[in-house]
Protein backbone atom coordinates (compact mmCIF):
# COMPACT_ATOMS: atom_id res chain seq x y z
CA UNK A 1 0.00 0.00 0.00
CA UNK A 2 1.08 3.38 -0.60
CA UNK A 3 -0.23 6.80 1.30
CA UNK A 4 0.37 9.70 -0.38
CA UNK A 5 -0.90 13.28 -0.74
CA UNK A 6 -4.04 13.80 -3.27
CA UNK A 7 -4.31 16.64 -5.79
CA UNK A 8 -7.16 17.60 -7.57
CA UNK A 9 -5.89 15.33 -10.80
CA UNK A 10 -7.45 12.67 -7.90
CA UNK A 11 -10.85 14.21 -8.07
CA UNK A 12 -12.35 11.28 -10.10
CA UNK A 13 -10.74 8.61 -8.13
CA UNK A 14 -11.96 10.50 -5.44
CA UNK A 15 -15.93 10.01 -6.34
CA UNK A 16 -15.41 6.62 -7.30
CA UNK A 17 -14.10 5.76 -4.22
CA UNK A 18 -16.66 7.53 -1.92
CA UNK A 19 -20.28 6.00 -3.84
CA UNK A 20 -18.20 2.70 -3.66
CA UNK A 21 -17.58 2.96 0.05
CA UNK A 22 -21.65 4.21 0.40
CA UNK A 23 -20.53 8.07 1.26
CA UNK A 24 -23.48 10.34 0.42
CA UNK A 25 -21.64 13.06 -2.48
CA UNK A 26 -22.61 15.92 -3.71
CA UNK A 27 -20.76 16.36 -6.72
CA UNK A 28 -22.92 19.37 -7.43
CA UNK A 29 -21.71 21.32 -4.02
CA UNK A 30 -19.71 21.21 -1.78
CA UNK A 31 -17.95 17.96 -3.33
CA UNK A 32 -17.68 19.44 -6.95
CA UNK A 33 -14.28 19.45 -8.93
CA UNK A 34 -14.10 23.22 -7.94
CA UNK A 35 -15.16 23.08 -4.15
CA UNK A 36 -12.50 20.20 -3.56
CA UNK A 37 -9.55 22.11 -5.37
CA UNK A 38 -10.63 25.33 -3.12
CA UNK A 39 -10.52 23.04 -0.08
CA UNK A 40 -6.69 21.37 -0.82
CA UNK A 41 -5.16 24.25 -1.98
CA UNK A 42 -6.06 26.05 1.52
CA UNK A 43 -3.11 25.58 4.03
CA UNK A 44 -5.79 24.27 6.95
CA UNK A 45 -6.44 20.74 4.57
CA UNK A 46 -5.09 17.78 4.08
CA UNK A 47 -5.69 15.05 1.87
CA UNK A 48 -4.76 11.35 2.01
CA UNK A 49 -5.23 8.63 -0.32
CA UNK A 50 -4.23 4.72 -0.20
CA UNK A 51 -3.33 3.18 -3.20
CA UNK A 52 -2.90 -0.52 -3.88
CA UNK A 53 -1.76 -1.46 -7.21
CA UNK A 54 -1.98 2.10 -8.47
CA UNK A 55 -5.53 1.94 -8.02
CA UNK A 56 -7.16 4.62 -4.84
CA UNK A 57 -8.45 2.20 -2.13
CA UNK A 58 -9.15 4.73 0.38
CA UNK A 59 -8.66 9.03 1.17
CA UNK A 60 -8.96 10.51 4.10
CA UNK A 61 -9.77 14.67 4.28
CA UNK A 62 -8.52 16.11 7.40
CA UNK A 63 -8.40 19.99 8.37
CA UNK A 64 -7.92 22.52 11.04
CA UNK A 65 -9.03 26.09 12.23
CA UNK A 66 -5.82 26.69 14.16
CA UNK A 67 -6.86 25.45 17.32
CA UNK A 68 -9.29 22.19 16.70
CA UNK A 69 -8.27 19.56 13.86
CA UNK A 70 -11.16 17.45 12.15
CA UNK A 71 -10.86 14.51 10.52
CA UNK A 72 -13.49 14.38 7.52
CA UNK A 73 -14.84 12.08 4.69
CA UNK A 74 -12.90 8.97 5.57
CA UNK A 75 -13.99 6.28 3.21
CA UNK A 76 -12.02 2.36 2.44
CA UNK A 77 -13.25 0.53 -0.60
CA UNK A 78 -15.48 -2.21 1.06
CA UNK A 79 -13.05 -4.49 -0.53
CA UNK A 80 -9.89 -3.49 1.65
CA UNK A 81 -11.35 -3.08 4.60
CA UNK A 82 -10.36 -4.67 7.93
CA UNK A 83 -6.80 -4.27 6.59
CA UNK A 84 -5.45 -1.23 8.68
CA UNK A 85 -5.71 1.33 5.95
CA UNK A 86 -8.33 3.42 7.30
CA UNK A 87 -6.44 3.63 10.93
CA UNK A 88 -3.16 4.21 8.76
CA UNK A 89 -4.87 6.94 6.91
CA UNK A 90 -6.57 8.40 10.46
CA UNK A 91 -3.08 8.27 12.27
CA UNK A 92 -1.31 10.00 9.24
CA UNK A 93 -3.78 12.77 9.60
CA UNK A 94 -3.08 12.75 13.51
CA UNK A 95 0.55 13.08 13.14
CA UNK A 96 0.26 15.64 10.76
CA UNK A 97 -2.07 17.64 12.69
CA UNK A 98 -0.16 17.49 15.82
CA UNK A 99 3.02 18.33 14.36
CA UNK A 100 1.49 21.75 13.69
CA UNK A 101 0.14 22.38 17.15
CA UNK A 102 -2.89 20.47 17.06
CA UNK A 103 -4.02 19.03 20.32
CA UNK A 104 -8.06 18.34 19.88
CA UNK A 105 -8.96 16.52 16.84
CA UNK A 106 -12.51 15.45 16.31
CA UNK A 107 -14.71 14.32 14.00
CA UNK A 108 -19.01 14.27 13.20
CA UNK A 109 -20.53 10.76 12.20
CA UNK A 110 -24.07 10.53 11.51
CA UNK A 111 -26.09 8.83 14.10
CA UNK A 112 -27.03 5.67 11.78
CA UNK A 113 -23.10 4.97 10.90
CA UNK A 114 -22.55 2.45 13.66
CA UNK A 115 -19.63 1.30 11.67
CA UNK A 116 -17.96 4.98 11.92
CA UNK A 117 -18.51 5.25 15.54
CA UNK A 118 -16.97 1.90 16.52
CA UNK A 119 -13.85 2.57 14.26
CA UNK A 120 -13.15 5.77 15.44
CA UNK A 121 -14.39 4.60 19.52
CA UNK A 122 -11.35 1.83 18.88
CA UNK A 123 -8.90 4.52 18.37
CA UNK A 124 -9.55 6.43 21.61
CA UNK A 125 -11.89 8.83 20.20
CA UNK A 126 -14.43 9.70 22.42
CA UNK A 127 -18.60 10.44 21.94
CA UNK A 128 -20.06 13.54 23.35
CA UNK A 129 -23.56 13.16 23.63
CA UNK A 130 -24.33 16.64 25.34
CA UNK A 131 -23.20 18.30 21.82
CA UNK A 132 -25.91 19.31 19.35
CA UNK A 133 -24.57 20.50 15.98
CA UNK A 134 -26.37 23.05 14.26
CA UNK A 135 -25.33 24.58 10.01
CA UNK A 136 -26.88 26.91 8.07
CA UNK A 137 -26.31 25.67 4.56
CA UNK A 138 -26.67 27.89 1.70
CA UNK A 139 -28.13 25.25 -0.32
CA UNK A 140 -29.30 21.76 -0.17
CA UNK A 141 -26.03 21.04 -2.61
CA UNK A 142 -23.55 22.75 0.50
Amino acid sequence: MNTRELSIADYDNLIRLWQEAGLPCRPHGRDSREAIARQMERGTSLSLGAEEDGKLVAAVLGTHDGRKGWINRLAVHPAHRRRGIGRALVCAVEARLHGMGIEIIGCLIEDWNEDSMAFFARLGYVAHTDIVYYSKRRSPET
